[in-house]
């Protein structure tokens, strides 16, 4: 007989063996089941009726299958219970492993502590908000949101939400239709590399210090990053050359050095790409975390045709939405947009509802206002820890600062570190194997990564492990 599936609010998979009568047949398939460990200890089964008309055999049969089982000790049957498989039925060990030695191993763990930069506080995640903004959303979801999606830019309701929200708090020029959403920046980045690739661009500037996961996406795509030298004003764009198809820049707080792009600096990139008819590709990472200064608006509202902006959710709520957007100039939105394809795979259109309910709602800006407030105090107290000891720079904004060293010093800094427990990165890990600049012994400080309650500990660590 071949394999059939009976069904008792759970689907339950039975191979009865060819060649046997139907209760031996049964009898065994439940046995090897419950052996075998498909079918858990304490796991209802299906009615003897119900079993019995999908497998089109008669409910005798499976009675009288059943009782064997009971008075074996595989199933149990109590009145008002119904048949469950019994709680001695255990798994078998796999043959290789029976009569071989066991070998306790502890558990791989990471450090206690981690300053490591990049995230936020994912425990100050605002579920209760977000869960109130999907049941709105949810509740009021047109029936073509459960489908698989036509527009490949994405939910038209987010987009507008984004629209009207970057154009307010960002300074973007954003066009709902020149809006596309992605799966989070590197998503967004390995779209636009492909459509520079397809425009037969070689070659794309970074800035000297960099994350090598975003160099890793470009080269893998076929491009060559090019360099620029950072200094306490940002990416020297200045030096960018006619030959370099695009440039890659986090204007408003580089990262990993913090450094803002000036405004002489601004307008040379712009100049460059209207000269050229290069592309400028803006990663505003953390653009709404701002402390001691105006907020520095996005570089894309000086020339909208030339910037492709690049934000998230990722540090202003948590990366684990996987929710990032692209406003994109006109001439380049048809090859992003076919780079990405038709219908929309890569993010859900009920979490896309749920960002749009959320930023309407206000509970977005509410958000990151509490969070501002509690990284800032953040940053004072790490601050006020270790500033003395060392000159703590990139502070004015972001969720991470700069902490320089006495030259040669970082790499005795971190094995330091790692004696306290603390995970720490040092700048020369985002130094571009090619850049041309003065090397400098620097620790980059992540204080968005612990949690409340790790982080008095976790300072604590740090100020142990400095000089």
């Amino acid at each position: 007989m071949t394999e059939s599936w009976a069904t008792f609010g759970a689907d339950l998979h039975l191979e009865l063996s060819a060649g046997r009568g139907l209760r031996a047949g049964l009898a065994e398939a439940l046995r090897e089941a419950a052996r075998g460990g498909r079918l858990a200890p304490g796991t209802r089964l299906p009615s003897s009726r119900s079993l019995a008309a999908d497998l089109g055999i008669a409910r005798n049969t499976v009675a009288e299958a059943y009782a064997e089982l009971v008075a074996e000790g595989w199933l149990t049957a109590r009145q008002g219970s119904g048949t469950r498989v019994a709680e001695r039925a255990r798994p078998r060990r796999p043959a290789s492993a029976a009569g071989a030695p066991r070998v306790s191993r502890p558990a791989r763990r990471g450090p206690s502590y981690s300053l490591v930069p990049g995230s936020p506080d994912l425990g100050s995640f605002p579920r209760a908000a977000w869960l109130s903004a999907a049941r709105r959303a949810l509740t009021d979801a047109p029936n073509d949101a459960f489908g698989y999606g036509a527009d490949g830019r994405g939910r038209a309701e987010l987009r507008e939400a984004l629209a009207g929200y970057l154009a307010r708090a960002r300074g973007v020029y954003a066009d709902p239709e020149r809006i596309v959403l992605c799966a989070g920046f590197v998503h967004g980045l390995k779209l636009l590399a492909g459509v520079l690739r397809e425009r037969r661009v070689r070659d794309i500037a970074v800035e000297g210090y960099s994350l090598d996961i975003h160099r890793d996406v470009l080269t893998g795509a076929g491009l060559r990053t090019r360099p620029l030298r950072v200094d306490e004003a940002g990416a020297r764009t200045a030096d960018l050359a006619a030959g370099v198809g695009a440039v890659l820049l986090t204007p408003a707080h580089q990262f990993p050095t913090g450094a803002a792009l000036t405004p002489a600096r601004r307008t040379a990139a712009v100049d460059w790409a209207r000269t050229t008819g290069g592309l400028i590709l803006e990663d505003d990472y953390d653009g709404e975390f701002r402390y001691d200064r105006q907020q520095v608006g996005a570089l894309q509202g000086l020339d909208p045709d030339r910037v492709v902006y690049l934000g998230t959710a990722s540090k202003s709520l948590a990366p684990g939405l996987r929710m990032g957007w692209m406003v994109v100039p006109p001439g380049v939105l048809d090859e992003v947009v076919a780079a990405k394809g038709r219908p929309d795979w890569t993010s859900s259109a009920l979490d896309q509802l749920t960002l749009a309910e959320f930023i309407r709602s206000g509970a977005y800006d509410r958000h990151v206002r509490g969070m501002r407030l509690r990284y800032r105090r953040r940053r004072d107290a790490l601050v006020e820890a270790v500033g003395d000891r060392v000159a703590v720079s990139g502070i004015a904004a972001g969720l991470h600062a700069v902490l320089d060293l006495p030259p040669g010093t970082e790499r005795a800094l971190l094995q330091a570190a790692s004696w306290q427990d603390l995970a720490l990165t040092g700048l020369s890990r985002f130094r571009h194997p090619e850049a041309d600049m003065p090397p400098r012994d620097a620790l980059v400080v992540g204080y968005g990564t612990p949690s409340d309650s790790a982080w008095t500990p976790t300072l604590t660590a740090l100020a142990a492990t400095l000089p």
